[in-house]
């Protein structure tokens, strides 16, 4: 068994303002995306200009905050007392949902494409891969403020959680101050390695070849969808809401099924658009 180090969620102070690790984590991960995305439109065939990306990732965090804040208050805390509605700028305590942010995302870009009159899926085809960038640090943000943690588990990584830690004395050691809590499994790593690594590695090497219209969204889609739904199964649920349904069913299950169908769909509709104007063409030149 492994024991969770001793992190603190403050990176350095001045006064009563702190520079927090989890903050720390998205800014690190928009200029991770900036900067590939800057290489990916200096291609000749790319239809992207560096100053276009610059503003494009300006939307992008505006989206992923406002719609990833307003999410989690949506989806997962729905009846927070109103006096604690002030809470919503705290964004360095955690409390971000991914479906919230893909939402302020999609919103961004739309606007985003209107300003600069490109298609919308014009748009997220080209940022599809660059979005895995955003969220791995993100999930090490998570791991770092000690929270979204796992199962109790006996495997060899599962992690004790030290009880004298306010973060973890309620949730994970059912209010002892001493000691450990039992070994929880770091599902934050999982979804690091997951959405973070894995998938754009996928995305990356995907969309290095041309790809009809909307396939790379959808694969993105498909992508996380299926590896979030899959984590959910070892991943406790969030405090507030519990499991849904069935003993296992998640929120987080439950918004990542039309992800899912919703990417199925879309690289279904561009590879059968695609065939459509294939053959539209053989008959023209015959």
């Amino acid at each position: 068994m492994l024991t969770y180090p001793h992190i603190d969620p403050i990176i350095v102070s001045f006064g009563r303002i702190g520079i927090h690790w989890y903050g720390m984590m998205y800014v690190i991960g928009l200029a991770l995306g900036w900067w590939i995305g800057r290489v990916r439109a200096r291609r000749p065939d790319s239809g992207w200009t560096p100053a276009e990306v610059d503003d494009l990732v300006f939307y992008v965090g505006l989206g992923v905050v406002i719609g990833g804040r307003l999410g989690y208050m949506l989806f997962y805390e729905p009846f927070l007392p109103a006096a604690q509605q002030s809470h919503f700028w705290e964004v360095w305590k955690g409390g971000m949902s991914f479906h919230g942010g893909l939402l302020g995302v999609l919103i961004a870009m739309w606007l985003f494409g209107r300003k600069y009159h490109k298609r919308f899926f014009t748009i997220t085809d080209f940022i599809a891969p660059l979005v895995p960038l955003g969220l791995g640090p993100g999930r090490l943000g998570n791991f770092i403020n000690g929270e979204l943690w796992g199962k109790v588990s006996d495997l060899p990584w599962a992690m004790r959680l030290p009880c004298n830690d306010p973060r973890f004395t309620d949730l994970y050691c059912h209010g002892a101050t001493t000691g450990y809590s039992r070994p929880h499994l770091p599902t934050q790593l999982y979804e690091f390695v997951l959405e973070g690594v894995v998938l754009f590695i996928i995305l990356w090497f995907y969309s290095s070849r041309p790809r009809p219209t909307m396939a790379v969204s959808g694969l993105f889609l498909i992508g996380y969808g299926a590896f979030r739904f899959a984590v959910e199964f070892v991943r406790l649920p969030d405090k507030p809401l519990g499991y849904l349904a069935f003993g296992w069913v998640t929120m987080g299950q439950v918004l990542s099924v039309p992800m899912i169908l919703a990417g199925i769909g879309l690289m279904w509709w561009a590879y059968a658009r695609r065939r459509r104007n294939r053959d539209t063409s053989r008959q023209a030149g015959v």
